[in-house]
């Protein structure tokens, strides 16, 4: 066998730009709409069109990577569907901001030029995320690449509204939304993120309107006041029964408004009595709706105050906010203000406070289609991994409100929904249509408002696929068998493509889903810019290569837990690729020499090494083949990481040297090679899906049936090749070899200095085991002799190890001075003594811990453990010196 050598040193960029182009022009990726191989498809969470790739994105992409690689080389036939979203509110965004630089704004435009601005935009700077994804090594049927607005999904998307809109499912009307003063739209619930923030909670004095009395109401927003129509209490609440029914006046406004009575109201916040604006807040909105109340709208889209706000219009909420409390205090309104904690909505894109409002909308009827969704995961027809999502899925989707789905901007699919201005008719069409079908009108007005970007997301899974025709590939991976994604759009993306999915196909839109956690940084605190902790992946790939840091990616990705991200561990794996890489360079200079048929090996007698890391990589391609399976990517990443480093190279290459350097008969080197060229093809094959530019550059140098290590034939375990008995045989080796070692280790001893060494094995078949193994063990361990006696006495000036019913007896006489030994072990534990001492009262000192920084705090708590770590460590040294001298 003379495939070629490996350089000196792995080089990942130029390996990674070449195998990749080589994978793409051999059409690798590609799946075949119809075929004899079992299907397996996965969608990708598409990337918004203005993204870049960070952290999230490159874990949820390397995972699903893993398994599309690892279902590819079992045979399947399989289909990762790649894609973009256009982001409506984030593109618009960008966008805008670009023009702001021009001294212009999307009005200056008009739609339609404003349109075509964001088609030039996305044609020249759109995409980017996805040639990141290729550096990331991403397998995806690039040739299939979808975009959200592209002619295909755009007829999908009409096709379900009008759908929706025909079976009553979709209706307009005026209703409480989540207005975003900054992007000027509607927002869903979802799209709200919430900030806790101190503030106050103002106490007022509303006057009754007959002069009688007053009651008190608590707010934290007073602004909104100037639109009260009612102020509310419990029904319960004896200090109101007798008011329940009376008006008061609303102060600032002079407006009667009613005194009414809701179970909604909690009797115990602030005096019990709560002012209800219907045009500002949810539940008053709903109050409104129960007690028939009237809706004052005071706020213009970019929160500021309308003509209906008297005096006060024009001005900005936060200012309108401060001239009200002024102006309560000076007309004796303001009773008191208390600071007061409360969480305050923000949009998810810009940042900006949410501004509740009553508008005009288009909702979609979700209680119908969540239903079918629920009913999906209780059945199993999707699961849910890990299975702790569930509750969270099921108390979501059944106390779910009906879907804000209008937008107010441009970047988007625009409502299909067209007015008669002639006769008043409504036209809901998949089509774009000529003229008015009752009166002729050719004069039509198209709705202004977009659909929200996760209508066109929900039905991803199929009509990327091609519907609403019937496409082949359609029927070939609808529905899809996986879905990877972050547990943070569980129900932005996944609850809506399974009510969607359920809704037009009548199946479920995959049969898995596997929701993984977040990026963090190693102290676990949420990675960001301002923080300074954020991980740049692109920078990690220059500096480290894509195989190393997909690799930390998976080893790290526990289900339910954050991965704990640092450029340590990072450098660490690569670590591991230069392990793998040197590991390969031997292997294949101690192969040039095999013979390429295998049959004039095939009777070559195995040692008891080879059996044993032969039955190994059995063992640890079945735990891979199950972690992959099951989506325990970080317990696959460690098996696969021992089985390589630890018994491969570690053991094995080792282990193998005599008989590959000749120094035994020709027929155990021929058997060694046998093993060795398995071994690393079988292993390289298990790393592939992790690691797969290094794998390929070395599988490319072995000889091979395939054309690439990524359509090969993934290993399984293989039940008949696992030798128990080998495994145990050669775990006493290894043992002993260790024992020896370690003895070394504690008693400081050089590497170079050969030892002598007397075993004692009072069984005959461990002493057979060991008399068999003896030349490894002297070569391991470093050894001038070994000598291996049935059962005896401990002799005189030696250290001393137990491997089960067997002793090892390590000389020392000449090696160390015994006395000075101690005296060195108790100056250190004398050091040791104090440096525990003085951390121990810093850790117990309240002041210390009440007024450091957590990390602070943290660095502490480590260096005491690792103190009383050595500290144990040296005392049972000191206590093996102390024997010795008592014999």
């Amino acid at each position: 066998m003379d495939k070629g050598s490996l350089s000196k040193a792995y080089e990942p960029r130029e390996v990674e730009e070449r195998w990749y182009q080589y994978w793409l022009d051999a059409g690798f990726f590609h799946a075949e709409d119809e075929g004899e191989k079992p299907p397996f498809a996965i969608v990708i969470p598409p990337p918004n069109v203005t993204g870049i790739l960070h952290m999230g994105h490159a874990l949820n992409n390397t995972l699903q990577d893993i398994i599309v690689r690892f279902k590819r080389m079992q045979g399947f036939n399989t289909l990762w569907m790649p894609g973009m979203d256009h982001a409506g509110i984030a593109t618009q965004n960008v966008v805008e901001q670009e023009l702001a630089r021009e001294g212009l704004t999307r009005h200056d435009l008009g739609r339609e030029k404003f349109i075509e601005r964001v088609w030039e935009w996305k044609a020249k700077f759109g995409g980017v995320i996805i040639n990141q994804l290729k550096r990331l090594g991403c397998s995806c049927d690039w040739e299939r690449q979808r975009f959200t607005m592209d002619d295909g999904l755009s007829r999908a998307v009409r096709e379900v509204f009008v759908r929706l809109y025909n079976e009553d499912l979709i209706y307009q009307g005026d209703y409480i939304v989540n207005w975003c003063p900054r992007c000027h739209t509607a927002i869903s619930d979802l799209e709200v993120e919430y900030k806790e923030e101190a503030g106050s909670l103002w106490n007022i004095r509303y006057p009754l309107a007959d002069g009688s009395g007053e009651i008190t109401v608590a707010t934290t927003r007073p602004e909104t006041m100037l639109g009260d129509t009612a102020v509310a209490v419990h029904p319960d609440d004896p200090r109101y029964k007798d008011l329940v029914g009376r008006n008061v006046l609303l102060p600032l406004v002079n407006r009667r408004i009613p005194i009414i009575a809701d179970d909604y109201v909690t009797m115990d916040f602030g005096s019990g009595a709560v002012k209800i604006t219907p045009s500002s807040d949810p539940a008053d909105f709903a109050m409104a709706e129960r007690h028939s109340l009237e809706i004052i709208n005071i706020m213009d889209g970019n929160a500021a105050i309308n003509e209906n706000g008297g005096p006060y219009q024009g001005q900005d909420r936060y200012e309108c906010r401060k001239n009200v409390v002024a102006d309560l205090e000076k007309q004796g309104f303001l009773i008191s203000v208390e600071p007061y904690m409360h969480n305050v909505g923000q949009c998810y894109r810009c940042k900006t406070d949410i501004e509740p409002a009553v508008s005009k909308q288009w909702f979609v009827k979700i209680k119908p289609l969540a239903k079918s969704a629920i009913s999906a995961v209780v059945k199993g027809k999707t699961r849910i991994v890990p299975p702790m999502w569930e509750a969270t899925y099921y108390e979501w989707m059944n106390n779910i409100r009906d879907w804000c789905i209008s937008r107010q901007i441009w970047w988007g699919h625009r409502i299909p929904v067209w007015y008669c201005d002639s006769c008043g008719k409504m036209i809901v069409s998949t089509q774009d249509p000529d003229a008015c079908p009752d009166c002729g009108n050719a004069s039509l007005r198209q709705e202004e408002d977009v659909l929200d970007t996760w209508f066109s997301s929900a039905l991803w899974p199929f009509s990327t696929l091609g519907w609403p025709d019937s496409t082949p590939a359609l029927k070939t991976f609808y529905p899809t068998s996986l879905l990877i994604t972050g547990f943070d759009i569980l129900f932005f993306w996944v609850a809506r493509m399974m009510m969607m999915g359920k809704y037009i196909m009548h199946d479920v839109p995959f049969r898995d889903v596997y929701l993984h956690a977040l990026v963090r940084d190693e102290k676990g605190e949420k990675m960001s810019k301002s923080k300074g902790n954020s991980i740049n992946p692109l920078d990690m790939i220059d500096k480290y290569g894509t195989d190393a840091f997909r690799f930390t990616l998976a080893a790290f990705s526990a289900q339910g837990r954050d991965v704990r991200m640092s450029e340590e561990r990072i450098e660490g794996y690569k670590f591991f690729v230069n392990k793998i890489w040197n590991a390969a360079r031997f292997s294949l200079m101690n192969l040039e020499d095999y013979p390429a048929e295998g049959s004039v090996v095939a009777t070559a007698e195995k040692s008891l090494k080879d059996q044993w890391i032969l039955s190994r990589l059995q063992r640890t391609a079945g735990e891979v083949v199950r972690s992959i399976n099951e989506y325990r990517f970080n317990d696959a990443a460690a098996a696969v990481y021992s089985f390589f480093w630890h018994e491969l190279c570690d053991w094995y290459l080792e282990l193998a040297k005599p008989a590959l350097y000749g120094r035994e008969t020709p027929e155990r080197r021929l058997a060694a090679q046998a093993t060795l060229k398995e071994v690393l093809q079988d292993g390289l094959k298990l790393l592939h899906p992790f690691m797969p530019f290094v794998t390929e550059e070395i599988w490319q140098k072995l000889s091979h049936d395939g054309t690439s290590i990524m359509v090969s034939t993934f290993p399984e375990a293989d039940e008949g090749k696992i030798d128990d008995e080998a495994e145990r045989q050669m775990g006493l080796v290894m043992d002993v070899i260790t024992s020896i070692r370690n003895i070394r280790g504690e008693m400081g001893i050089s590497p170079s200095r050969k030892l002598r060494t007397v075993l004692s094995a009072p069984q005959d078949g461990e002493k057979a085991l060991m008399t068999a193994a003896q030349g490894d063990i002297i070569n391991l361990a470093a050894l001038a002799e070994l000598e291996i006696q049935g059962d005896m006495e401990e002799p005189r000036g030696v250290a001393t190890g137990v491997v089960g019913s067997m002793r090892v007896f390590v000389h020392l006489e000449g090696l160390i001075n015994i006395a000075e030994e101690k005296a060195r072990l108790e100056k250190e534990m004398a050091k040791l003594d104090k440096d525990l001492a003085q951390v121990s009262r810093k850790l117990a000192n309240r002041d210390f811990l009440a007024k450091a920084a957590e990390a602070v705090i943290r660095k502490e708590e480590e260096k005491h453990k690792a103190l009383r770590e050595k500290h144990v460590l040296l005392k049972a040294a000191y206590k093996k010196f102390q024997t010795m001298e008592e014999r």
